[in-house]
């Protein structure tokens, strides 16, 4: 048997061309054979497809169309965020070119772990990194995996600020918060946190300063933009304010919401955000990114020595003394693959005015499925959206009853939507991230929904 071809090296590309028209032709057969956002048949028959068409996982003997037959097969039983009707969660349809740099990426395969493993990559993630910790007057950002990782490395880095004050910083959240901020605390061995009601889907600000007055030691609070039921936007001005006046650190989750600092229209929303200690951002959502692209601004760079750590052969103090990079200290993580990649091709490719106009049109449609609601007497909408979240039900439906049109839409395939509960009511979520979506779209699902709810 000859030895595989490698995806670098001189022949890479040769190697690649081929194997690439057979991906594309599967995905082009897997979608079309799904023919819609998502499989018909609920788990049980996508596992049932999926289970016939991989056979048996490690064959004594290697199969030459293992490729074409195991990737069609993921795209038949995918659901497609690409779909005007895949509109459930904060899961972006990736633009092409930043797909495209992604594989070239995956093709070098650097590893952010040494320079002497990324020489090129390293820079370039330094100077992006850099500019876009600008964009909330930060002196710096950390590639991420997510808004999970961000918010735990922002509690970290909080803590080892007050002098690793491990069972001492407490943490402060509104009740809208992201469920991996309590969920970094507890697994930084922090005090519960101290949960700050939000009654109209946003922090209370009376009550974060009751809750501020009352506490006493180190204090971190966490403020939202962009909540993840319904994008909802915390009042950031009034809460740096408070948090200045008591002393306390602030982070704000800008998981969703941070993607709003590319457009004119609708930037000032995010007014307040610069004067955060941490900011996560996430460009998987509103910066239309392949999974995984988030990032962790930090205002004070020094809260970065939390993260020095030394290991010979990655960051020895002699390679470090005679210039070479340290890369270990920005990451918890060793190996890192190069997002930073399809992140810089993305803003060098758009643009700041190719990304706002992107924004812009998803919130647009929002906007517009809002109004198709409002206008139609068999549905209720929740509030007019803040950023491309907009929640829904039909009239007079049960909590049931909402639950069940959801999953009936999901089992046959016909459409992606979310599930909210706020007021103690159960809604409809439609999250808009795609902007090729249009208005008869947005009609189409609402006459699904219309269609499919018990009576």
């Amino acid at each position: 048997m000859s030895t595989p071809p490698l995806a670098s090296g001189p022949q890479g590309p040769d190697a690649l061309r081929p194997l690439l028209d057979t991906v594309l032709d599967a995905l082009r057969e897997g979608t079309e054979a799904r023919g819609g956002p998502l499989p018909a048949g609920g788990p049980e028959a996508v596992a049932r497809r999926l289970r016939e068409a991989v056979g048996d996982v490690l064959p004594e003997q290697g199969t030459q169309n293992a490729l074409h037959t195991l990737v069609r097969a993921l795209a038949e039983g995918s659901a497609d965020p690409a779909h005007p009707l895949c509109a459930a969660h904060l899961h972006c349809p990736p633009l092409a070119v930043a797909t495209a740099a992604d594989l070239a990426a995956s093709a070098l395969n650097p590893s952010l772990d040494s320079w002497d493993q990324a020489p090129a990559a390293s820079e370039l993630e330094a100077l992006v990194t850099r500019a876009l910790a600008s964009e909330v007057d930060a002196a710096d950002a950390l590639v991420t995996t997510g808004g999970t990782e961000s918010n735990q490395l922002a509690l970290l880095l909080a803590r080892e600020a007050h002098n690793g004050a491990h069972g001492g910083l407490r943490l402060v959240h509104g009740a809208n918060a992201h469920h991996s901020l309590p969920r970094a605390a507890w697994l930084l061995g922090l005090p519960d946190p101290v949960v700050v009601p939000a009654p109209a889907g946003t922090m209370d600000p009376a009550a974060l300063c009751e809750a501020l007055t009352e506490l006493h030691g180190p204090l971190i609070v966490a403020a939202t933009a962009g909540t993840t039921d319904a994008g909802l936007i915390d009042p950031l001005p009034q809460i740096a304010d408070l948090c200045a006046t008591h002393g306390a650190r602030l982070h704000i989750d800008a998981a969703y919401g941070g993607g709003l600092l590319f457009s004119d229209h609708h930037r000032h929303k995010l007014d307040g955000l610069h004067r955060a200690d941490t900011v996560t951002l996430d460009l998987h959502k509103l910066g239309w990114q392949p999974v995984a692209a988030g990032l962790l601004t930090l205002r004070d760079e020094h809260d970065l020595a939390a993260l020095q750590h030394r290991a010979d052969y990655l960051n020895a103090d002699d390679d470090t003394e005679a210039g070479l990079p340290d890369l270990l200290g920005r990451s918890l993580r060793t190996t890192r693959r190069p997002d930073i990649l399809k992140i810089a091709v993305t803003l060098k490719t758009l643009g700041r005015q190719g990304l706002g106009a992107l924004v812009d049109q998803v919130c647009a449609r929002a906007e517009e499925f809002a109004d198709l609601i409002t206008a139609h007497p068999g549905f209720e909408l929740y509030d007019r959206p803040t950023i491309s979240t907009v929640l829904f039900r039909p009239t007079e439906a049960t909590d049931d009853a909402v639950a069940a049109v959801r999953r009936t839409l999901l089992h046959q395939g016909r459409a992606v939507l979310g599930r909210a509960t706020l007021d103690g009511r159960r809604w409809l979520k439609a999250t808009l991230l795609n902007p090729h979506t249009r208005p008869d779209d947005l009609a189409t699902l609402l006459k699904l929904v219309e269609g499919h709810t018990p009576r």
